[in-house]
């Protein structure tokens, strides 16, 4: 049975013991949010790697902050919900409200530590300051308001912090948007504390027990779900090959086996424990950290789907391993070797053949694809208006067949020929 709340928002018979079809609906957003997480993560490994492992790390870093922000507009939401009645209608314009804010969040995540960041700060401070201040509204006894109050003016104040980051480049921003969320958790787990208005005691919280866990088993569930949706996408995207299709059926299996260890015993307790505590509230708070936990670990795991499903060989080297795919000579998603317009690609020397006359062949094409490529002559990639011809020939001396892929190796060759 639901514990005693305010008049105004308890229901007749004690409240739900289940999740309403408001907050199931909620958790949906989840799924697309995730989705956002695992992209802009294989984005740092893949797309964006720098000569150095360096990058995947304060990118992955970033990444784990936007997760943490979303995960606090849900934890916050569950908990409410758990609290009061969700059937009552301020109960349901909150989780609307943080159902609109996560949603801009999720499109937002991309970029935001480029041009979206407004729109991810101003729809995590909108999910976070409404709740309080919504029930600081409704609920009219002082010893329900006083948490209320308290959590309003902690958002308010890091919400400054959110806001001045998303108006700051770079560095300055990670760092306000990093203390705000640290400033959020510390205050959550000291209950809250304000001068003039002191701090509240977790174990003394009046939660839901059942309810709350069962908020939690569903976040699981839907961070279990994601997985399933990238694999199923990273496998249509590209031609099927054999490594490709063994990928697959060991990322699904990997999944079926997630469930069935949170299934066999902790899910299927955790509303036990929770309800039967003598302190519910402790027990929840406990619940929250250890799910969230699994859930990094599951988007984790997710981003290792996609890159195993899409390069099942290894081919595809990540910044982890310290070289950007770009600098090898690919490009993701384009075959072969990344190519100049204008350039003519290294002649292939048969058998047998004279190495000198088809170094001649090819450096005699250089000129006139430099003077075609070189931004000073207004060629094709003249006038400032693309990127600039790479420098052609050999150094000073003689003619050459560096092959033009990026490749580090490419002057070892020229001389490699030339010596021959």
């Amino acid at each position: 049975m639901r514990t005693a709340e305010p008049a105004a928002l308890r229901s007749s018979g004690g409240g739900p013991d289940r999740a309403t079809f408001l907050e199931l609906f909620f958790d949906l957003v989840y799924v697309f949010a995730l989705t956002r997480i695992s992209a802009r993560a294989f984005e740092d490994l893949v797309l964006e790697g720098g000569q150095t492992g360096w990058t995947a790390v304060t990118g992955g870093g970033k990444t784990l902050l936007l997760l943490l922000a979303l995960w606090a507009v849900w934890q916050g939401t569950a908990w409410t919900t758990s609290r009061y009645d969700p059937h009552h209608l301020w109960l349901q314009v909150i989780v609307i409200t943080a159902l609109i804010s996560a949603m801009v969040m999720g499109v937002a995540i991309p970029r935001a530590f480029s041009h979206s960041g407004l729109m991810f700060a101003a729809a995590y401070v909108v999910a976070q300051v409404s709740r309080p201040a919504i029930l600081v509204l409704v609920l009219h006894r002082q010893q329900y308001r006083r948490l209320k109050l308290r959590m309003l003016i902690t958002f308010c104040a890091t919400g400054v912090l959110w806001l001045a980051g998303a108006l700051l480049p770079g560095s300055a921003r990670v760092v306000l948007w990093t203390t705000a969320l640290l400033l959020e958790y510390l205050a959550a787990r000291f209950g809250w504390p304000m001068p003039g208005l002191g701090r509240s005691t977790v174990s003394r919280w009046d939660v839901h027990g059942e309810h709350l866990a069962e908020r939690y088993q569903q976040i699981f569930l839907v961070a279990l779900g994601e997985t399933i949706l990238l694999a199923g996408l990273a496998f249509t995207r590209s031609p099927t090959s054999p490594g490709m299709v063994a990928a697959f059926a060991v990322a699904l299996a990997t999944s079926v086996l997630l469930w069935r260890i949170y299934v066999q015993r902790a899910g299927q307790i955790l509303g036990e424990a929770v309800t039967r505590a003598a302190h519910p509230a402790t027990v929840g708070r406990s619940a929250a950290d250890t799910h969230l936990v699994m859930v990094i670990g599951v988007v984790a795991t997710a981003i290792g789907y996609e890159l195993v499903i899409e390069h099942p060989a290894g081919a595809q080297r990540t910044a982890l391993a310290g070289r950007d795919p770009r600098r090898a000579g690919r490009v993701p998603g384009r075959p072969g070797p990344l190519r100049v317009r204008g350039v003519r690609p290294r002649l292939p020397v048969p058998a047998g053949g004279d190495r000198r006359a088809a170094a001649a062949r090819t450096a005699a094409g250089a000129p006139r694809a430099a003077r075609r490529g070189d931004p000073r002559r207004g060629g094709p990639h003249g006038g400032g208006g693309g990127r600039r011809a790479p420098r052609l020939g050999p150094p000073a001396g003689g003619g050459g067949d560096a092959v033009l892929s990026g490749d580090a190796g490419a002057a070892h060759r020229y001389r490699a020929t030339i010596r021959a």
